[in-house]
């Protein structure tokens, strides 16, 4: 049957008759208006979200091409670049109501419509229907042959993460693009991490997945639990992207999912049950519960180590909880090996590390931006910034950077603010006798650096970086975590930007 105008023109004027009429159930509606439509093709309702079949011939599996013709409605609407440094202009792009595509997969044509509109729950609906010419031999059982086949290849696709993160957040998984690029670079060498640890624990994430038979003939559940733990500030998150980009350059890749909070109107119970459903049907994969004492409370800790014993099976979880409070979490969760097997203390660098990071830094500003940088200068930062977490650390030279390349700040150095202090002691006191705050320690300064103006600078701010941590130790270190916020509601409304939910 030849497939005219006409017969879009009436499906069309069907949902527009529907849509502008008192609130009805639409899914059924719009069904059988395509029936009515198209007598003689075979229509299947499906979800993209389960089945996203223009995601898959964007991928270039099949070829998708729209009709824009009368019938076809969509909003034009503007997209934001990602930030205002990106050089363009943004992008338009049609957030499509009604709108028809001829579709081509593996040698049979096909016809999609996409279909979106606002529930009267508020709720985003999107709905994919897919018409193939009927024929007697393809149609078993209400079902059609290719239609199907075209559903299952879809469906494959869809359920994977393609360069994404899987991320549960306000009660839904969703792929994430902006997650993996941010760690799609994360490597060891990015990072200043003690050798014999990052041996550790390069093998214990590879040999898990690497030795699923093992564990089998062992008869062994194959499930690992691994816990971050140490101050903030000291490479918990950098080495989670670390993990998570080696894991996506498996073959085949073992997908991420990252749990951002338990938010839900249904409870936290509800969202650790969707979180471990999710888990199960996509292992093997790394399960990562970032700030896992605020994630788990008295209120869902029983629930919580039920899933984690995996009543259900756990096979291929490989999950990392952080934590900077690792006395927060009850023992249950932190001593009991078969939960979480290992735990990893990320400390505050020591001299060695901070020398090694001071020297990750001259290699940063001396190739690309051509900062004189003398070696020299590391072992006194080290020893300057006893103390000091990799945040901190990082923040001195990122501020010290910024103020010596201001000429005004250089030229305002003058002879007797050198970077030699030789008379300054570790811990001051103050006129009773007591401790005061403490401040950078004495170290000699070489001739050659007496009144190297990048140096003083580093001094400047180690020092009032110091002052800085002295005043969080005095007044934040004993508060007790915030009460989470309530959890926001929202309408839906077809515009909103976002990823999909599933």
């Amino acid at each position: 049957m030849a497939v005219t105008s006409s017969h879009h023109l009436a499906a069309f004027n069907s949902w527009k008759e529907h849509t502008s009429a008192a609130p009805l159930e639409n899914n059924s509606f719009i069904h059988e208006g395509l029936v009515k439509a198209y007598p003689s093709y075979h229509v299947t309702r499906t979800s993209p979200s389960k089945c996203d079949l223009l995601g898959y011939a964007s991928a270039g599996y099949a070829i998708a091409k729209p009709r824009f013709e009368e019938g076809y409605d969509a909003t034009r609407v503007y997209r934001l670049p990602p930030s205002r440094l990106d050089d363009s202009p943004g992008k338009l792009e049609d957030v499509v109501n009604f709108g028809l595509w001829d579709y081509r997969f593996e040698g049979s044509d096909f016809m999609v419509y996409q279909v979106s509109y606002v529930s009267r729950f508020s709720e985003n609906i999107k709905l994919l229907y897919i018409l193939a010419l009927r024929t007697p031999e393809e149609v078993q059982d209400g079902h059609h042959a290719k239609t199907d086949s075209l559903l299952l290849a879809s469906g494959t696709w869809t359920r994977d993460v393609h360069e994404q993160i899987w991320v549960f957040d306000n009660s839904y998984w969703a792929k994430n693009r902006a997650l993996w690029e941010a760690v799609k670079h994360a490597t060891w060498e990015n990072i200043i991490l003690n050798s014999s640890m990052r041996s550790k624990l390069h093998q214990d994430v590879h040999s898990f997945f690497n030795n699923r038979a093992m564990y089998h003939q062992a008869g062994i559940p194959w499930k690992r639990g691994i816990i971050f733990h140490g101050v903030p500030g000291n490479g918990k998150s950098l080495t989670l992207g670390v993990i998570v980009n080696a894991l996506g350059k498996r073959s085949p890749p073992i997908p991420s999912l990252y749990v951002k909070s338990l938010d839900a109107c249904s409870g936290p119970k509800w969202s650790i049950r969707q979180i471990f459903q999710k888990a199960r049907r996509s292992a093997p994969c790394l399960l990562i519960l970032e700030d896992l004492d605020s994630l788990v409370g008295d209120d869902t800790r029983s629930y919580f180590l039920n899933e984690v014993d995996g009543l259900e099976s756990n096979d291929g979880l490989l999950i990392i909880g952080s934590t900077n409070h690792l006395d927060r979490l009850d023992p249950a969760v932190t001593k009991r090996p078969s939960r979480f097997d290992r735990k990893y203390h990320f400390k505050l660098p020591n001299e060695d590390d901070r020398l090694a990071y001071c020297r990750y830094w001259r290699h940063k500003l001396t190739s690309p931006h051509g900062v004189m940088f003398p070696d020299e200068i590391c072992p006194i930062v080290a020893r300057w910034t006893d103390g000091y977490s990799f945040a901190y650390l990082k923040e001195l030279f990122v501020t010290s950077l910024l103020l010596y390349t201001h000429s005004e700040h250089a030229d305002e150095q003058s002879e007797d603010q050198g970077a030699n202090s030789n008379d300054e002691n570790a811990e001051r006191t103050n006129s009773s006798g007591e401790k005061a705050e403490r401040t950078i320690p004495a170290v000699e300064i070489p001739e050659s650096l007496q009144h190297n103006a990048l140096l003083h600078t580093l001094k400047t701010q180690a020092q009032s970086l110091l002052e800085e941590m002295n005043h969080e130790a005095s007044t934040g270190n004993n508060k007790l975590i915030a009460s989470q916020p309530p959890v926001q509601y929202r309408m839906a409304a077809p515009l909103d930007e976002g990823e999909e939910d599933y």
